[in-house]
């Protein structure tokens, strides 16, 4: 096992400048449709920084000339500040999660956005980019797109990146992704080795084939990304999956209460994929000390998953369409 991880690394690891943007521009050309890009944004109250994001997408990668994107696409997840407005003002098509299969009450979760997110693109190829990024490089999307325009059996390839924990005004240099080195990554070395050689298996900068996303369920949640790589890794094998690196990542990071939930939607999501069995609690509690002490405080554990999008009959519709 451990020899198949070093040669998946040798051979499905690169770095962002082997792909300068007049070779996928070329390559692009040469796939045709099937190189039609779209670049996806799920956010919420994040008004600091997509329009940033955006902004950068269009001036690198979708200008006349070295127009590598075909559509930028932000999915508002119910904001309640103004992400919507700065996303459309930097040229963004927005559009609200629940007016998206609006038959289907939507469920709170960042996976629930990517899934719905099939219904209002077009690309055959789709690249997922977190909303919270600062700094933001376009190396982010050319870089995981340029795999998928130049080696035809990539299915999927996933950002890797240094990521720094920065808090309190201090900077930790490679202190950031607890959730990945405590859950995550145990997770995957454990139950599914073939997939250790991914630097960032959480990372939400990643693009893939259409054709395989939309026979991918979508766990609601956080866990998506781990479901999206074991399901990925069953349905297409490991040759077929891929990372690059594109620098550096900075990004709002969050408390310890809610890096809590999502371990546990982590946890639940590799669970479900290992026996489809039985839960007995989805729920976590977690303790905040008030003036009286400690006080429980319990949240669901997130536990629907939405169907392959090729079980949609909206889906089916829009791509007819």
């Amino acid at each position: 096992m451990l020899e198949e991880v070093e040669r998946w690394l040798a051979t499905r690891s690169w770095s962002a400048g082997e792909r300068p943007l007049d070779l996928l521009l070329a390559a692009k050309r040469a796939a045709g449709p099937a190189g039609t890009v779209s670049v996806v944004l799920p956010a919420r109250d994040e008004e600091a920084t997509v329009g940033a994001i955006v902004a950068a997408v269009r001036r690198d990668l979708m200008a006349p000339g070295a127009a590598l994107v075909d559509e930028l696409v932000v999915v508002d997840s119910g904001s309640r500040d103004r992400t919507a407005e700065v996303a459309a003002a930097a040229g963004a098509t927005v559009i609200a999660r629940d007016d998206i299969l609006p038959r289907l009450p939507a469920l709170p979760g960042k996976g629930e956005v990517l899934w719905r997110s099939l219904l209002v693109t077009s690309g055959e190829i789709v690249c997922f980019v977190d909303a919270d990024l600062r700094e933001f490089d376009s190396r982010f999307v050319s870089g995981i797109v340029g795999p998928l325009l130049t080696e035809p059996g990539v299915q999927l390839v996933k950002a890797m990146y240094d990521r720094p924990l920065e808090t309190g005004g201090t900077v930790v240099p490679a202190g950031g992704g607890r959730v990945t080195e405590l859950v995550a990554r145990p997770l995957l070395n454990l139950h599914w080795p073939r997939l250790a050689g991914f630097v960032q298996p959480l990372g939400g900068e990643y693009a893939a084939r259409r054709s395989l996303l939309e026979r991918l369920p979508f766990p609601v949640g956080y866990g998506v990304e781990l479901g999206m790589l074991v399901d990925a890794l069953a349905l297409v094998g490991l040759d077929a999956l891929g990372q690059v690196d594109v620098g550096v990542r900075h990004h709002r990071h969050q408390d310890e209460a809610a890096l809590g939930r999502m371990a546990a939607a982590i946890y639940r999501t590799a669970h479900m994929r290992l026996a489809r069995g039985h839960l007995v609690r989805p729920r976590l509690t977690q303790y905040d000390r008030a003036a009286s002490g400690f006080v429980p405080s319990t949240h669901p554990v997130d536990t629907e998953e939405r169907p392959p999008m090729l079980a949609v009959p909206e889906y089916l519709r829009h791509r007819a369409a």
